[in-house]
């Protein structure tokens, strides 16, 4: 037999001991990987199997406005739960969910008798009374846990702007989407220990963990300005048919957002998730999203851009039209406007005058101003899905692009960042990053967050801006925008219509019609603007239609504010009767318009009037602005 010699056990000893130690290491790795580094885990994973958790969903955080008005909060609900390993009568305890809940039967039962799970969910959003209703059987293995279900305090109010939640309670859309991780709070759950198969043990011992509530979402809008922009949406809903409508309200100094309305809508108590074409279009917050021409709004802008610049002129004349580029572009009114000053252009809202305006000052230098005034980029609006202007690349625009920019064609704009531009303009030339969110703060009342004003960057110098304030102010009192003037109140202002495009050609009969108007408040200058997209018959003008919903809106601030009128006897409009113009010729109508001291905007190109607005012998402020069509 071979020996094994004393030298030869000495030379392999080391290698034993060193094949010792490193199962020794590697043994000891391993116990510290599962006891130390993955102990958490496997503990998670241990008490998953023996223990069983019925979740309880945190109530979500309110959202308020300004002065605490709640406007959406949460309700409780309760859902049901079966463990099926639990059940003696499967079919009794389907019939009494399905009787309390209204659910089907069948779909009931198919839950509680389903095999391989230990716990399974059968309704949720269940009121008090329904799962009263069911617990009054004393079934063994069903339980109840309870919820917290969103409820919207108003219905159908601030729908695009507050959101909804999703069946879970997760923010789908708007100020619940933005600010979800506020708003959600922390689940809890209650724990109770089960054997192998998911059965309650006789000794368990159920353990409670408490949920935790949302924060509140204090917002920057006022309920009753937010209740005087919905009604006017509504109002021009019901009288226009247009195919949308909108209303803003900003304060021009800080950026907040007092009101924004929109219509289409829905009810978010009742949210038409069963019908997609209707939950996008009543969900879309069109003030943000969506980028239309703003037609004569715009000329707010390239006024003020002349004004900066030094190339208003003493005089224009405006013939009916322009011709650029070998091209004869339109004044709206066809008849022309003659010989008028800059002032009267403004208040005239005259084609021609910013035609000649934006052709002076010149592509580079417009553009550079558009810039300033954010339409190259979003303006940091917290609210989900913000859009951004379309604009030419300015390498590519022609001597004829930059003149129809000058009046509001061949650019597009969202409604917030237009109306951000406008706010620089009269503010004193600050342009600020809209917000709609003030503060976040918890139950307790410990803050979290505040959002503050920023100055985004300066658009035009302080006395550009007050010389634009006092053109404004004209065009209410004395052109275009009177259809917006309260007796009493300084309101400035600018109309407009603009044509929309439909294939790259001019879609007829389908305008954009708007105001955007301004007044001080307390110290405070308040921004307004409304939309009116597709209005439907013969009036479209935006002084029509638009500027007397500013004017409603107004009316109804200053009252809310309690701001007393500065009033005397020229301040008090004087009734004057609507004239019969119709089958008068257009020098005959517009001399019966002139006798009564009225404005009047014409449309059309024939020989005799077709239309009027409004109709014979109806009693009207001596400054309405009055319509009528040829044909």
């Amino acid at each position: 037999m071979h020996k094994i010699s004393h030298i030869t056990l000495k030379r392999k000893l080391p290698a034993v001991l060193a094949l010792v130690v490193f199962l020794f290491l590697l043994l000891a790795g391993r116990l510290f990987y599962i006891q130390i580094i993955d102990g958490i885990g496997l503990q998670t994973l241990a008490l998953g199997q023996w223990m069983r958790d019925l979740p309880f969903r945190a109530e979500r955080g309110d959202i308020v406005d300004r002065n605490g008005t709640v406007l959406a909060s949460s309700q409780t609900s309760y859902t049901v739960y079966v463990r099926p390993n639990d059940l003696k009568e499967h079919d009794k305890v389907a019939k009494a969910i399905a009787s309390a809940t209204g659910a089907g039967f069948d779909e009931v039962y198919k839950k509680v008798i389903k095999s391989g799970v230990s716990e399974v969910r059968v309704a949720t959003g269940l009121t008090k009374n329904e799962m009263l209703a069911v617990s009054a059987y004393g079934f063994d293995g069903v339980y109840f846990a309870e919820d917290a279900t969103r409820y919207y305090n108003y219905g159908n109010f601030a729908t695009q702007l507050l959101g909804f939640t999703n069946a879970d309670g997760v923010g789908q859309s708007g100020i619940e989407q933005y600010y979800d991780v506020y708003l959600k709070g922390t689940d809890g759950a209650s724990y109770t220990q089960t054997d192998l198969i998911g059965r309650e043990l006789d000794d368990n011992v159920t353990s409670y963990l408490a949920p935790i509530k949302g924060m509140t979402a204090k917002l920057t809008i006022d309920f009753k300005l937010q209740s005087f922009a919905e009604k006017a949406v509504n109002d021009a809903v019901l009288t226009y048919s247009p195919r949308s409508a909108s209303c803003l309200m900003m304060n021009a100094y800080t950026g907040e957002i007092l009101a924004m309305a929109s219509a289409p809508t829905f009810d978010l108590n009742d949210i038409p998730r069963n019908d997609l074409s209707l939950l996008l279009a009543g969900a879309k917050n069109l003030l943000v999203t969506d980028v239309y021409e703003p037609g004569s709004t715009f000329k707010i802008l390239t006024s003020a851009i002349g004004i900066g610049t030094g190339v208003i002129k003493d005089s224009y004349y405006c013939p009916g039209y322009k011709v650029v580029d070998g091209q004869r572009i339109k004044c709206w009114r066809s008849i022309g406007h003659g010989s008028q000053d800059f002032a009267h252009g403004i208040m005239n809202s005259c084609n021609c005058v910013f035609m000649d305006i934006a052709l002076s000052a010149g592509t580079a230098t417009m553009y550079d101003y558009f810039e300033k005034f954010g339409l190259m980029r979003k303006t940091g609006v917290d609210i989900s899905g913000e859009g951004k202007g379309i604009l030419l690349a300015e390498e590519s625009v022609k001597t004829v692009d930059i003149a129809r920019i000058g009046f509001g064609q061949a650019i597009a704009v969202t409604p917030l960042q237009l109306a951000t531009a406008v706010a620089s303009v009269i503010n004193g030339g600050k342009l600020v990053t809209p917000y709609v969110l003030d503060s976040i703060y918890s139950e307790d009342g410990k803050l979290a967050y505040r959002n503050t004003p920023v100055v985004v960057n300066t658009t035009v110098s302080e006395s550009t801006s007050a010389a634009m304030r006092e053109y404004l102010y004209g065009v209410v009192e004395e052109g275009g925008g009177k259809n917006a003037y309260v007796e009493g109140y300084r309101i400035g202002g600018k109309t407009g219509t603009a044509q929309k495009y439909k294939d790259g050609a001019i879609d007829r009969g389908a305008y954009v019609s708007s105001f955007i108007g301004f007044t001080e408040i307390n110290g405070e200058r308040i921004l307004c603007l409304m939309i009116v997209d597709e209005p439907q018959g013969y009036v479209y003008y935006g002084s029509i239609v638009a500027a007397p919903y500013v004017g409603q809106i107004f009316r109804s601030t200053f009252a809310y504010y309690d701001v007393a009128p500065a009033l005397d006897a020229d301040d008090v409009p004087k009734k004057v009767v609507m004239p019969d113009i119709y089958g008068l010729s257009a020098t005959a109508a517009c001399a019966a318009m002139r006798e009564k001291g009225l404005t009047y905007e014409v449309a059309g190109e024939g020989n005799k009037v077709v239309y009027q607005f409004p109709a014979e012998g109806a009693e009207i402020d001596e400054n309405t602005v009055v319509y009528f069509m040829l044909g």
